[in-house]
């Protein structure tokens, strides 16, 4: 009986064996974690930098309203009606311009029967971002 050692070598070498595919599949399914966190991380990223630019558009219009006028506006409407901004932006994290949570500003010691108005704009989403920080502080 003779063995033919040459297709002995060539079955060897045809194909991979089962320790290699495995260890194969752990590093691409490590791999693959790894990207998913990745995107669901640029995704918080970019919803606070979208939140933080509509914060600083929105406190912008506040402070040329308050230059303008001398007051500060009643409500984000008076904003948008007398052309100060476009229209109210939405919150990013809670999909709604119905969200914003406004900060009266103080009362005028001089006019105390006067409406304060609207100081200051903050978020209205709960939780935290990824610096730890809670949006409603922001």
């Amino acid at each position: 009986m003779l063995i033919d050692r040459a297709g002995l070598e060539r079955r060897r070498q045809a194909g991979f064996t089962l320790i290699e595919l495995l260890v194969v599949i752990a590093l691409i399914s490590i791999l693959a974690a790894m990207a998913v966190v990745q995107y669901r991380n640029s995704i918080q990223r970019t919803q606070e930098a979208t939140l933080k630019t509509n914060l600083f558009r929105m406190r912008d219009a506040i402070d040329q309203y308050y230059a303008d006028k001398g007051k500060y506006p009643a409500s984000l409407d008076a904003l948008v009606s007398d052309q100060y901004l476009r229209r109210i932006p939405d919150d990013p994290l809670t999909k709604s311009a119905d969200s914003w949570q406004t900060v009266p500003a103080e009362p005028d010691p001089g006019n105390p029967s006067a409406e304060p108005g609207i100081y200051d704009v903050k978020s209205g989403a709960p939780g935290q971002a990824l610096d730890g920080t809670t949006f409603a502080d922001w």
